[in-house]
This record gives structure tokens, sequence and C-alpha cells, in this order.
């Protein structure tokens, strides 16, 4: 017998697109390389290598992928949740909803909860022995942040399936729709100056692109024979990058597409019209890139390594963060020096610290990788509101976590959530109710 990933890359049937896969795989490793280039760590502190040097902002255009990763997202959404729908018995389509919403949030939540259990119960030591200051305070600030992601991706679970019956009836238009909303939002904060109005952009803009996952789960993204296939794509590459340096150049938007220390106007929280176009720009891009991915992936070598770290992908992406600290923390108790960052030193010990940051993220997945692994379920039946109010109160308090962190928890330390103060225990307390709900509501009755 070989191995468990190539059992598993030689059963993949014909069928299956496994282009989606490697963008999946590919968005996320980009998030992470990311994340640990822009670390500028200190003695004194964590700052941001795009705020020191300016001239790197336009990287974001390469680097801010995570609307690939959403894109991605609706088209097996899609699928999902049609697959249900054919295999459901005679009923309604609400006990689907609750078996949609375990099937695809089991891989998404279950190394989560691990990973703010973990975190928790390590942060909750270290400040009862007094820890919690310098690097270690700010790592317990940090750790949670990337949560966000996962709080926007239980959203767009949650409303796949309102959103993708807009999509068979309306196709481009609820596309349109989304986006022109988004638009209207942008409007009114940037030129009447409604308060507030610009959270709804949080829904407007992800949706929006999640939506382009529904257009291209039925061919509309690419259709025909040839160069033919490649015109929309190429329209929408071409018309959301001039759209988007137009809004940049003339609009009140930010040049970086990630959120930067002290900026009055961020183009990530909330996101903007245009991060949208940059989304709109890197879709088309990749989907220029479908067929040369497909030979590629073809060969048995590269489809196992696609497959083998769609297995883990969801674990390293948490513990990244875990890992680039734990290795700067190891840096200063040993005392190596830390350069100014983007000198000349500073740069040329790069290669080392992501290789160092690597290693210790392969550690940290060898040790949890198995809670990525979903458990068997076969039904397809459940209870649609009591699945809808777990996703509800695991989204509340998996964004709620990503703004308080761990840090100052025995001092009771709050986040604005929704104008609502939340703690690190309450959201904590959310998301795991929130989870078991899921869990218990999408189990039903089972089917022979």
């Amino acid at each position: 017998m070989g191995s468990p990933v190539r059992v598993l890359a030689e059963a993949t049937p014909a069928t299956r697109d496994r282009y989606v896969d490697l963008l999946r795989v590919a968005s996320l490793a980009a998030v992470v390389l990311g994340h640990w280039m822009m670390a500028a760590v200190t003695p004194d502190g964590v700052g941001n290598l795009l705020a020191v040097v300016p001239a790197l902002q336009p990287l974001t255009w390469l680097l801010q992928v995570m609307p690939v990763f959403f894109f991605v997202g609706g088209f097996a959404h899609a699928l999902s949740y049609r697959s249900l729908l054919r295999k459901r018995p005679e009923g309604s389509t609400d006990s689907v909803y609750a078996a949609f919403l375990r099937a695809r949030l089991q891989r998404l939540l279950r190394p989560t909860m691990v990973f703010v259990l973990v975190w928790g119960a390590a942060a909750l030591l270290i400040q009862l022995l007094g820890g919690g200051g310098g690097l270690t305070g700010v790592t317990l600030r940090l750790v949670t942040q990337p949560l966000w992601f996962i709080g926007i991706y239980l959203a767009m679970v949650a409303f796949t399936p309102p959103l993708l019956r807009l999509h068979e009836r309306y196709g481009w238009g609820a596309f349109a729709g989304l986006a022109g909303a988004a638009a209207a939002v942008d409007v009114l904060r940037f030129a009447a100056g409604v308060p507030y109005v610009e959270f709804l952009n949080f829904a407007f803009v992800w949706l929006a692109v999640h939506q382009l996952g529904f257009l291209r789960a039925d061919g509309r993204l690419g259709a025909g024979p040839g160069l033919h296939a490649l015109r929309r794509p190429a329209l929408l590459a071409g018309g959301g990058l001039i759209t988007a340096v137009a809004l940049v150049a003339f609009g009140p938007y930010p040049l970086s597409m990630v959120g930067m220390p002290g900026e009055k106007v961020s183009n990530m929280a909330p996101p903007t019209l245009a991060l949208l176009c940059h989304g709109l720009w890197l879709v088309g891009a990749v989907e220029l890139l479908r067929a040369p991915a497909a030979r590629l992936l073809s060969r048995p070598r590269a489809w196992r390594t696609v497959v083998a770290a769609n297995g883990v992908a969801m674990t390293a992406f948490l513990w990244h963060l875990t890992a680039m600290l734990g290795v700067y923390g190891a840096m200063l108790a040993l005392d190596v020096p830390l350069p100014e960052p983007a000198t000349a030193a500073w740069w040329a010990q790069t290669p080392l610290r992501l290789a160092f940051a690597a290693a210790l993220t392969a550690v940290l997945v060898a040790a949890f990788r198995t809670f990525e692994r979903p458990a068997p379920t076969a039904a397809v039946q459940g209870h649609g509101p009591l699945a809808a109010l777990g996703a509800t109160l695991t989204l509340l308090g998996v964004l709620g976590l990503s703004m308080v962190g761990f840090a100052g928890l025995l001092e009771g330390r709050t986040a604005l959530l929704i104008a609502i103060p939340v703690s690190a225990p309450a959201a904590v307390a959310m998301t795991l109710c929130g989870w078991l709900l899921v869990e218990r509501a999408g189990r039903g009755r089972g089917v022979r």
C-alpha cells in the first residue's frame, strides 16, 4: 500500500477541478508568506515593513490574495450544496441547510477550536504566572488576528443557499447587485459622510467575490473553445485592474491593499470598492492561468503535492503567526541581534528567519494536523434554525476574538464588536457554543 496522500491523489476522479485545490493552497501560502515578510520585529516591539518602506506597498496588489480564497470558496460551496440537495430525501431544504453547514464548517472549525483552546489555556497560565509583557504580550494580542478570515468565511457558508438561489435566477445580475451595493456604501461613506455605513461592505464586498465562485461553478467565467474562453477572464482582470488603479489614483483610497498602522482609511477594514476591484483583477488573472495550471496538475507528483498541502493548509494558516513570533522570541532570548527593519543586515537575515518560521510551523502542523481531518458524516438532514443560530454565535465569537486577542485576559480587556464590548472569555464561549450547535444540528437522522 502507498502513503495516504498517494492513495488519495490516485483516487481523484477525472471530473475534479484540480486547479481550484491549487488556488486554495496557493492563496493561503501567499498570506502566510506575506505575514512573515511584513513583520518588522525589534526589541522595542512589532512594526510593519510596509510602513517602514512605503515603496513596497504596491506588492500588496500581488500578495493580498484573500479574494482568491473566497472566490474558490464560492465555487466549492455551490457544488457542495447542490450535491446535498440532490441526495436529500423527501423533506424541506431547511434540513439540508443544517447538514451543509456542518459539512462545510467541520474542517474549518475543528482546528480553529483547538487553536483557540490551546492559546486560551496558554494565555491564562502565562498571565497567572505574572507574564504577558514585552513580545509575549504582543504575541497574545496578535496570534488571534487572522481569525477575522474564519469569521468572514463562516458568513459566506451561512449565506450560500439564499445567494445561490439569487445566482440561479439572475446570474451576473446577482453579482452586479452586490457590487453596486458596495459602491453605494462607499459613496455614502466618503461623499455623504454617513457614519458606520462602511461596515456593510464587510458583507457586500466579500459576498460579491464569493458570488464569482458561483459563476465559475456554472462555467460562466470562461466558456467556449480556444481563445474565446479567455475573453471574459481578460475583461475581468483588465477592467478590475484599471478601475482599482483609477480609484486609488483619484479617489480617497490608499495604495496598500492590506491594513496599515495609523491610516485613516483602510482598504481592508472595512473593505472598500477599491479592494473589490482588486479582487476582480485577481480572479480574472488566475482564470487566465487555468489551462497551463491544469496541464501541470495532470502530473502525478505535482498533484500529490497539492493534495498533501490541502490536508494541512488550515492548520498551517492558524499556527503560522505563532511560529513566526516564536522564532523572534527565541532570537531575543538568545540575544541574537535583530537589525533595524529594511536595512541590508535585516534583508540578509530574512531567509534564515523564514526558514526557521517554516520549520516551526511544520512542527506545529505535525502536532495538530489530526484535527483538520473531518469526521465522516452521512446525514443530509438536520435542524436548520438551530444550525443558523450556531453559525451566528460562532461568527460573532471568532470575529470578537480576532479583535480582542488574549492579552489582558485577567484584566477583563474588551473590544467593540458591532458596538458591544466583547472580552476574550465571552468570545471563546460564543465560538464553542456555536460550534457545538452546528455539530448537533447538522447530524440529523442519517440516510441508509
